[in-house]
This record gives C-alpha cells, structure tokens and sequence, in this order.
C-alpha cells in the first residue's frame, strides 16, 4: 500500500474498509480505517482525520456516491475519528452523524453542524441491513466510547480494540492477539479498569464472524474466542499493574 493512498476492500458483503497506511507513525507505519456499509441508506463508520477527507472521500466515491451518505457514527470523540465528520455532512446533505446518548450529550450535540441522532443500544435499518449501538465506556477508552454490530453480517465495527501497527491483509484468520498487545505495549492507549475484560466479553456474546478494526487488520473467523482470548489478555495486563 502506498502511503496516503487508501486502498479499498470488501471485507464481508457490502461491508467496505477503507485503509490509509501512514509510514512514520511507529517504525512499521500505522493504518486508519473507515468503514463502509452499502445499503439503502449507506453508513460510514469513523469519519477520519480532517486532512485525510479528499482523498477518503473520492476512495468512498468509487463504492457509493458521496452524496447517498445516511449515517456517519465512530467509535468515540477523537481527530482520527471523527475529525472531519462535517465535512461528510457537507458533502452528504441528507446525511446525520449517529451516536449513543452520552457522546451527543457531551460533545456531539456542540461539535456537529446537523444535530446527531441518538442511538441508545438500538438498532438502526438500512434497507438491506441493520446496526444496533453498544455503549462500551471506557473500552478501549473514552468516556463516551461504543461500538456497532451489523446484525445482518454479522460485522463488529470495533473501533480501537485489536489495534496493530505496520500494514497487514485488509483481513486475516490468524490470532490478532499478540499483534494487538504488542500496539498496547508500544502506545499504552487502553484505559485499564475493572471492567474492561468484563465488557469485551460482552461483546464476544454477539458471535461476530467478521471483526472491523480501526488500526491494522480486520479479522474473519470466531470473534467470540478472539473477543474472550483479547479480554484475558486485558485482565493480564490490568493484573500485572497493580
């Protein structure tokens, strides 16, 4: 992949990811992923940095017309995902970010120029397909952090959980663990706590079969043993800091 040039894959059907390798974070390089579901009413999940918009935009151009957007949601209040959320509502008139309560409540309902739409472990219909909201507080991190499961699919956009460096397949069967712990150790970016092992089992309980990873490789395969191998591996770590 070359750097800043997204490359497009379907990784489940109608499910696109779309990946931006950027070389100098980490000496292997870092992916940004968006995610696409192609449906009657086309979803975006993880609007991006505000600098990669031009060209995400024209890679998410060559599966659906910008301006057919419906829905924009992502995983938590960060620039790398949703920093040019309205740009995406600029450029998709008819378009509406959707979030969980808390996130609106604290950010969302002040940080977007179209008011968000609440979205409290429902589910929304797409035509075709249909995605239920999941409150995960502070998992991986940020207060107001979720995630969406397309139950159609059976797609786990799990925003910043199984998070790798470097520039792998779009999608992989083997274990994502070790690769994962490893971007832990290097960036110490999830919020250890009690729950955390807790909730990600909770996640597992969905049996997903494809999992959508914001940083790094997506998986196929039994997410319900990837989800509890990665929440072991949590409570692991949370142990060993104490």
């Amino acid at each position: 992949m070359e750097p800043f040039s997204p490359q497009v894959d379907e990784i489940a059907d109608d499910v696109f990811r779309i990946s931006t390798w950027i070389p100098d974070i980490s000496p292997t390089g870092f992916t940004f992923n968006q995610f696409l579901v192609r449906a009657e009413q086309p979803l975006l999940f993880h609007a991006g940095a505000r600098q990669l918009f031009p060209l995400v935009s024209a890679a998410v151009a060559s599966v659906v017309p910008v301006d057919s957007l419906r829905w924009i949601s992502f995983g938590h209040v960060e620039s790398d995902e949703c920093g040019a959320m309205n740009d995406w509502l600029a450029a998709a008139p008819e378009s509406t970010v959707v979030f969980g309560m808390l996130g609106c409540m604290v950010s969302l309902n002040d940080l977007c120029d179209r008011p968000p739409q609440v979205l409290d472990d429902d589910v929304l219909d797409l035509g075709g397909r249909r995605v239920r909201q999941i409150s995960t507080p502070h998992v991986p991190h940020g207060w107001e952090a979720q995630v969406l499961f397309e139950e159609t699919t059976k797609t786990l956009f799990c925003g910043d959980l199984f998070t790798q460096v470097g520039a792998p397949p779009p999608v992989l069967t083997d274990d994502l663990v070790p690769a994962a712990m490893a971007a832990e150790e290097m960036f110490h970016s999830s919020s250890l706590a009690p729950q955390t092992g807790a909730t990600i089992r909770q996640l597992a309980a969905l049996e997903p079969e494809t999992l959508a990873v914001m940083h790094g490789a997506s998986f196929r395969g039994d997410g319900r043993a990837a989800l509890h191998s990665l929440a072991d591996a949590y409570d692991e770590l949370a142990a060993s800091s104490t």
